[in-house]
């Protein structure tokens, strides 16, 4: 297999996605949720209808663009809180050391031991279901990883030799943190961020499906599943098509991260082949 295989194809899926859900207004040709004809209802698909047509004879073509837009949406916001937060910790404890250090490793521990979906659902079950409270569950749920590489990665370089010369200088901790030590770790913390968004991508359905997500009937991809379930022997192509749509989504960050992961850390590149 070519070095850089899993980078273009993932890459060129991710990308194929995030057009998808900028374009989306312009990409389908009905409303997905307003354009409903019960005249419609469950057809096949063909050339009128690509991917058919649900219950309410809603486009079903029209709400899996749409969706990628939501569901990606969710995705990246909530990983970027995930990559702050723990990137924050991670990087704190590391260099600083101490107190902090061992109050942040016993923190990450009891994350990495309670399931992040699980505890985001505990916290949905508090907030409620809807797009904010998604965000917030799904960003405060999945930052361990994060944390870990991070605070490993400051562990390694604050003895580095141009550290000591910014303390020579009289940077303060702050400053040496930001300037010295986060730029010459963001190759794994850009890997573990991408590997986390198809892990957020992932779970933004499986709490969509459970009917915790977006409110219908505006479509994301979990919660197509979730109206679909009943008709799955019937009208099999209202799952097939969001299903995929996950599928190849998390399959291309999956891939783009470890694509990612060959370029940035040789080190892993070379055990491997």
């Amino acid at each position: 297999m070519p070095l850089r295989f899993n980078l273009v194809v993932g890459g060129t899926l991710f990308a194929l996605a995030v057009f998808v859900g900028l374009f989306a207004p312009w990409l389908a040709h009905t409303d997905p949720v307003m354009d409903a004809n019960l005249l419609n209802a469950e057809e096949p698909p063909s050339w009128t209808w690509w991917f058919g047509t649900d219950a309410q004879g809603r486009d079903i073509y029209s709400r899996v663009v749409h969706g990628a837009r939501i569901s990606l949406t969710v995705g990246i916001v909530s990983q970027l809180i995930n990559t702050f937060i723990g990137v924050s910790l991670g990087l704190t404890a590391g260099y600083l050391g101490g107190w902090w250090d061992d109050f942040v490793n016993g923190l990450t521990n009891l994350m990495l031991a309670i399931p992040s979906l699980i505890f985001a659902l505990a916290i949905m079950a508090v907030l409620g279901p809807g797009l904010t409270s998604l965000l917030i569950a799904l960003g405060l749920t999945n930052w361990s990883f994060s944390c870990r590489i991070a605070r490993a990665s400051a562990l390694s370089l604050k003895s580095q030799g141009y550290v000591q010369a910014a303390k020579v200088l009289g940077y303060g901790n702050l400053r040496i943190m930001v300037t010295q030590l986060l730029p010459n770790m963001l190759g794994p913390i850009i890997v573990i961020g991408t590997l986390g968004l198809g892990s957020a991508v992932l779970a933004e359905a499986s709490l969509s499906f459970l009917g915790l997500g977006v409110r219908p009937p505006y479509p994301s991809w979990g919660s197509m599943l979730s109206e679909a379930r009943d008709q799955i022997t019937t009208a099999p192509w209202l799952s097939i098509f969001p299903g995929l749509a996950i599928f190849l989504t998390v399959l291309g960050l999956n891939l783009l991260g470890d694509g990612l992961r060959d370029i940035l850390d040789p080190q892993s590149r070379s055990t491997r082949v």
